[in-house]
């Protein structure tokens, strides 16, 4: 999946996320934790492509040097 993508659908949730948690009045409401999940499993996403982000710069950087 696209980076910008991924980050659009973060920040998305992060005001959900919010807003819910001012709705409901409690950051251990099941509907608050279901979207921090799913935060969650976005930002794991993210950090996978830029560690293969990461590794394929210094491959590329090393191979020339």
């Amino acid at each position: 999946m696209d980076k910008n993508h991924l980050l659009r659908q973060l920040q998305s949730l992060r005001q959900k996320l919010h807003e819910i948690a001012e709705v409901r009045g409690s950051l251990t409401d099941p509907a608050v934790l279901a979207i921090s999940e799913e935060a969650d499993q976005l930002i794991v996403a993210l950090q996978h492509i830029q560690r293969t982000e990461f590794e394929l710069t210094a491959a590329h950087r090393d191979k020339h040097r």
